[in-house]
């Protein structure tokens, strides 16, 4: 589709683990435009992740400069912006300066998981499920920001005095793109921290106390969909409305058009994030999923059921990056299919623990089952299997919790591309699996939320008519060998189990 100048398009700047990007979309939710560019992952020790704020902002800025300007779109087109975010990634800045006080914690990020044990030790597991709707995990940011207090000279003090800020990615984005002025994070976002009390909807004094968290750092908690500033006239041309903030999953839900109690969509990016739609009330989880607020609109807050992964895409780029197999992400499923099988070759991908539903941070990763018959194109579908494996761990659990079983899953992401990963998700799960027309669901969410907020769209309505199937995969397997390959791979998960020793 080619912009004209008459035209009015909606904004979404879709900040991830690896890359920052920016996507226009139009009112029958096409794709006009986008750019995106990669940034740099900094391992400073092993099980540490960071990232720098100022390369994250640099780059999304310099995205949403590329996709106007490159597609001849002007500013006074744009009729507001919608922020999705890598969720759980933690900074602290001057709120003077502007100036992180260092890098961000990534949410791959393992350091806390001493802190985490710690607090399991204490006894405090239930008070947080019961307030946040999480397990104590290294994974979310409140512990995180504990540490970045704990471990930076003067932050604590700082902070106590209100003259530092905290925030996760979308609040680091809203603070640039409004010049300073708003210091805010939405619903979802907020519900990922474990400080957020999901169900009263505020920040939780008894849980800020445990981490020894002033309440001064925190960000003000705003609705998903509504306009919280214009930003900066310089950055793009125009005051356009800031009209939407989502993190990454809940958008990618929002974007699939799971709007009903009961829908559920995998997004296959870095990670992968299975989210199950539980309507106005927030689900108690029997096997360790995650009661998460999926977005709040007008002041009414729609609850998801989520499962959590930490290696999907990302262990196609290890396959890449560190072993050397292919050269290229995008080679994997022709090497793949080269074999009919893994050959009983089972690739756990635990490099930084295992998530849902197992929430194991002393896991590691281990290739098993190989023999001398053993290839490169066993190991590659076996990376493919683990993530169609994983997935199928969170789904069952799912289904025991909802008490229902699954009839479809809606699926997105980067790996949705892949057609072997797919059919054996199919397969595995014994249910269609529906890959859409438009798979850049995270942005599309973030990109509904301000458009509903601007009335750019009218109502949910409108989008669910606006989602379309470009292919559906249904499952051939049997039962017998669905049985075999999942006990093999429940074989494979528990040779991985607290490998590491904690301290």
């Amino acid at each position: 589709m080619k912009p004209t100048a008459r035209q009015q398009y909606i904004l979404a700047l879709d900040q991830g683990t690896t890359s920052s990007r920016a996507i226009v979309f139009a009112r029958d939710g096409g794709i006009v435009a986008a750019a995106q560019q990669e940034f740099t992952q900094h391992y400073p020790q092993a099980g540490w992740v960071e990232h720098d704020a100022r390369e994250i902002w640099q780059t999304q800025l310099a995205v949403a400069q590329a996709v106007l300007r490159d597609n001849a779109i002007g500013a006074s087109q744009i009729a507001a912006i919608g922020i999705t975010n890598q969720r759980e990634t933690t900074l602290l800045w001057d709120r003077l300066s502007g100036e992180p006080l260092q890098r961000a914690i990534v949410w791959q990020d393992r350091r806390t998981a001493g802190t985490c044990d710690a607090l399991l030790r204490a006894g405090h597991a239930e008070l947080f499920r019961q307030r946040t709707g999480l397990v104590i995990d290294a994974y979310f940011s409140g512990t995180k920001l504990k540490w970045l207090l704990d471990h930076t000279p003067g932050a604590r003090q700082r902070a106590e005095r209100g003259e530092l800020a905290f925030g996760t990615i979308d609040s680091w984005l809203a603070w640039q793109l409004s010049g300073g002025r708003v210091h805010v994070t939405d619903a979802s976002n907020a519900s990922r921290t474990l400080l957020f009390d999901i169900r009263r909807q505020c920040w939780d004094e008894q849980l800020l106390a445990l981490l020894d968290i002033p309440p001064a750092v925190l960000p003000q908690v705003v609705d998903s969909s509504g306009v919280i500033t214009q930003i900066d006239s310089a950055l793009l041309g125009a005051p356009i409305a800031l009209a939407g903030i989502a993190g990454d999953q809940q958008a990618a839900t929002f974007g699939q058009a799971c709007l009903a109690p009961g829908m559920a969509k995998n997004t296959y990016g870095t990670g992968c994030f299975v989210l199950l739609n539980t309507g106005q009330q927030a689900m108690d989880s029997g096997q360790r999923m995650l009661a998460t607020i999926g977005w709040r609109q007008l002041g009414q807050t729609t609850y998801l059921l989520e499962g959590s992964i930490f290696m999907a895409g990302a262990t196609v780029q290890w396959l890449r990056d560190g072993l050397g197999l292919i050269s290229s992400s995008d080679e994997i499923e022709a090497l793949a299919a080269s074999v009919p099988d893994s050959g009983g070759v089972y690739l756990v991908p635990a490099h930084a623990g295992l998530g849902a539903p197992y929430w194991d941070p002393y896991a590691r990763a281990a290739l098993l089952g190989m023999t001398r018959g053993s290839t490169r194109a066993h190991v590659a579908r076996a990376a493919l299997e683990a993530i169609a494996f994983q997935s199928a761990d969170v789904l069952q659990a799912m289904e025991t919790d909802a008490g229902n079983r699954l009839r479809e899953l809606r699926v997105d992401g980067g790996a949705a591309r892949n057609n072997l990963l797919l059919q054996f998700q199919a397969d595995l799960l014994g249910v269609p699996v529906v890959r859409p027309q438009i798979t850049e669901t995270t942005a599309l969410g973030a990109a509904y939320l301000a458009g509903l907020a601007v009335d750019f769209w009218h109502d949910e309505d409108e989008l669910i008519a606006l989602w379309r199937a470009e292919r559906c995969f249904e499952p051939g397997m049997s039962d017998d060998q669905r049985a075999t390959l999942l006990h093999g791979w429940r074989r494979a998960v528990g040779r991985c189990r607290h490998w590491v020793e904690a301290d």
